[in-house]
């Protein structure tokens, strides 16, 4: 079985790629000023936006600034201990951003999230690094803790989509479920409409990226790899494979998320607890 070459702990200050343009900080300061002129854009419009718009564009320096002397740190160690602290903290991360501004939540929603991301996402990360990186050990970061990071951004939109819209359905048409119930369907099947309309609009985002990938845009991988001078055919095959883990990421998350959401919802006398939803764990 043929692995992956271990790349060395010096690669991120040299980059071997012919093309690559390096960026310097003024380079990428000059980037930052389209956002100072976006908020003041919106301040003379009167959108109520501008502060928002500068705190987003802070945080987003900042947070991949820390995370890019992070993970220059991590790549250079190559420590196991460390590889996994940083794909956990990440999963956890993932996990509270998708149900924090739920405007439904209930009683275990975070608990649900994390099951439901960090499943998903872990196995389709064990997967691909065993069966089509071939990557030798966890200890080098270069693919887990990038492939782990694309697929957790990407289905955490969805999984916090199903959880909102599964709670909104089932409080919005509480007199039809309780009347399905009370007619003699089981809490399944009560439950089920409701089920199907969360998956829907969970996996509806990663399926449209998919319908109009290579057509309408190039994806962000993708583009990347270009950007960095690599072999086009070589970036859409890194990107194919990322947009399969992501979607079946996606699936597996949000059906994990609204089965366990249903359970908690729906007790075994087949009874709607509506008055849990709008209660924080």
């Amino acid at each position: 079985m043929s692995y992956v070459h271990r790349v060395s702990p010096t690669w991120y200050k040299k980059p071997m790629i012919p093309n690559y343009i390096s960026l310097s900080f003024g380079q990428v300061a000059s980037a930052g000023s389209l956002i100072f002129l976006s908020g003041l854009l919106g301040l003379y419009l009167r959108l109520k936006i501008t502060k928002s718009i500068y705190i987003a564009g802070l945080r987003t320096a900042f947070q991949l600034f820390g995370m890019g002397f992070l993970l220059q740190w991590i790549f250079k160690t190559q420590s196991l201990v460390l590889v996994l602290a940083m794909m956990v903290a990440m999963t956890g991360v993932a996990a509270w951003t998708s149900t924090e501004r739920s405007a439904r939540p209930f009683p275990g929603i975070f608990f649900n999230s994390v099951l439901g991301i960090g499943l998903s996402s872990w196995v389709l990360l064990t997967f691909a690094s065993t069966l089509i990186f071939r990557i030798s050990t966890w200890s080098d970061p270069q693919y887990v803790i990038p492939l782990l990071g694309m697929i957790l951004g990407n289905s955490l939109n969805g999984i916090s989509l199903a959880v909102e819209r599964f709670t909104e359905e089932l409080f919005s048409k509480r007199d039809q479920v309780e009347a399905d119930l009370c007619l003699g369907a089981t809490s399944w099947e009560a439950a089920r409409p409701s089920f199907i309309t969360a998956i829907r609009t969970g996996t509806l985002p990663i399926i449209n990226s998919m319908t109009v990938a290579g057509v309408v845009s190039l994806p962000g991988m993708m583009t990347g790899q270009l950007l960095a001078g690599v072999n086009p055919l070589e970036a859409v095959k890194y990107q194919i494979v990322i947009m399969f883990l992501i979607a079946t990421s996606t699936l597996l998350g949000t059906l994990i998320v609204a089965l366990l959401g249903y359970r908690k919802l729906f007790n075994s006398w087949h009874q709607f607890e509506y008055w849990k939803v709008g209660q924080k764990s």
